[in-house]
């Protein structure tokens, strides 16, 4: 009989024990999963139809118009959902490269070719560009001599995290590691910012060719350093450049410059110029028919979105 009790004692014992740890690790995992959807920089998907309707309430003119362009890309170009992106100033740059890891696009032919952490040695030493130094890193004003560093590790994240998507072959898996790279603000950052020091050094590099009077170059550095703001390297870093991340985000030169860089056609819907030749454009408009196609949708060229297709 004592041996029956203590038995009985114990099973009931470690029933209570199962159901407090069972109970425990439900709550650990809330508590992991709305900490993940609140540093979520890229959202879940939503429908399209139902973000537009919660969006633009009212019967202003305005809000008529935005509700009839989201119509439209429901029906007519299958659009069917969305997921919405942080609005910060690294908005677009989340948009794309969140888009490029998530559909495994590999880094572009020229990238392939040259070990692109060795971009900022290269300019700072081979091209004499030493105003490098003053390069900003978003909210970072302005960093000096630590630039050169700060940018090599900015280089190695980017390089090294876009490997290891690329190599991640289940679509399924290669989204939950997207999901969990765009939680890590620090990562996100560093990525952004060497995607902004990528378009630098293109630039450079163009210019460079013009002044020697080499090779034709796109279309795009004709206008961007037709701008007043931007007539060389360094008036396009010190005037855009720098103040992308922390108080600018990218005009439409720079998204047809990131574009190009990236090997990417963006194909943008911008539903403020719905009802307009405007309303459907491609960054860069020249592009090559191998490219990977990656799309956006914005409401005021400023804060952007990723479209989610369904047919």
């Amino acid at each position: 009989m004592l041996s029956m009790s203590f038995l009985v004692t114990f099973i009931w014992y470690c029933r209570r024990l199962y159901g407090f740890l069972a109970q425990l690790l439900k709550r650990w995992s809330n508590y992991l999963q709305r900490k993940l959807i609140r540093n979520l920089s890229v959202l879940t998907e939503v429908d399209l139809l139902g973000y537009s309707v919660r969006e633009w309430k009212g019967e202003t003119q305005q809000a008529k118009h935005m509700r009839e362009a989201y119509e439209e890309l429901f029906w007519s170009c299958h659009i069917k959902y969305l997921r919405q992106v942080r609005r910060d100033n690294y908005c677009v740059l989340r948009a794309v490269l969140f888009q490029i890891f998530s559909q495994g696009i590999p880094f572009p032919s020229w990238m392939r070719e040259r070990d692109i952490l060795k971009l900022p040695e290269k300019l700072l030493y081979s091209q004499g560009c030493n105003w490098i130094q003053q390069y900003s890193f978003g909210p970072e004003r302005y960093t000096g001599p630590s630039a050169f560093g700060k940018l090599r590790k900015c280089m190695d994240t980017l390089k090294t995290n876009w490997i290891e998507i690329i190599a991640t072959k289940d679509h399924e898996e290669r989204g939950n590691t997207c999901n969990t790279l765009f939680c890590d603000e620090n990562k996100e950052h560093k990525m952004y910012e060497a995607i902004k020091f990528i378009m630098l050094y293109e630039v450079v590099e163009a210019y460079e060719k013009i002044k020697n009077r080499e090779e034709p170059i796109h279309s795009l550095f004709s206008l961007l350093f037709a701008r007043d703001s931007s007539s060389d390297p360094l008036s396009f870093m010190m005037n855009h450049l720098n103040s992308i991340g922390d108080s600018l985000c990218l005009d439409q030169v720079e998204l047809c410059l990131l574009g190009y860089l990236l090997e990417v056609k963006i194909r943008v819907y911008r539903l403020h110029r719905f009802n307009t030749e405007e309303f459907q454009v491609n960054y860069p408009d020249e592009y090559r028919r191998e490219w990977n196609e990656i799309s956006l949708l914005t409401e005021d060229d400023r804060y952007y979105h990723i479209p989610i297709f369904r047919t």
